[in-house]
């Protein structure tokens, strides 16, 4: 990479706080996975972000959680934009771990409180989360994050 790549990805690089509320106002992400032979998984998904860590809402019964049940690495995307520049997002990586039980009935767990209440809100405009007896819960709190805000270009 060159000198002159260095300084434009410093000058697109969202500030905290502008990650923070690009992810708290987007609601769908890509995540890959590794399969079992190796070869990447992407699949769509809803998501809240508390500040810290992106929750992921996931069918228990799908290739990403058993993708993910074998190998818990994880690279996250979310983006938005259409043209050239206005492209902006943010991909997070490193290691999911399950929270709640599998699959969420809605047993009393302290540690989804927040990301429950987030999350309702965000996507179904409900104050509590309904439970369907076939998701389960999923944390990345990221190693990594790269950002992207081609508006910054000008």
């Amino acid at each position: 990479m060159g000198v002159t790549e260095q300084r434009r990805g410093r000058r697109i690089m969202m500030t905290p706080g502008e990650l923070d509320a690009f992810l708290t106002e987007q609601r769908t992400c890509r995540v890959a996975t590794v399969a079992e032979d190796g070869r990447p998984h992407v699949s769509p998904l809803w998501f809240v972000w508390d500040g810290g860590s992106l929750w992921l809402y996931s069918v228990v019964r799908s290739r990403r959680w058993a993708d993910l049940l074998r190998d818990p690495r994880i690279s996250v995307v979310v983006d938005a934009g259409e043209e050239y520049g206005e492209l902006r997002g943010a991909e997070l990586s490193g290691r999911v771990e399950r929270v709640g039980e599998t699959p969420r009935t809605g047993e009393p767990c302290p540690g989804l409180r927040e990301p429950e209440r987030l999350f309702a809100a965000k996507n179904f405009g409900m104050d509590e989360m309904p439970h369907d007896g076939r998701h389960a819960w999923l944390r990345l709190s990221p190693d990594a994050v790269v950002t992207w805000d081609f508006r910054k270009l000008g």
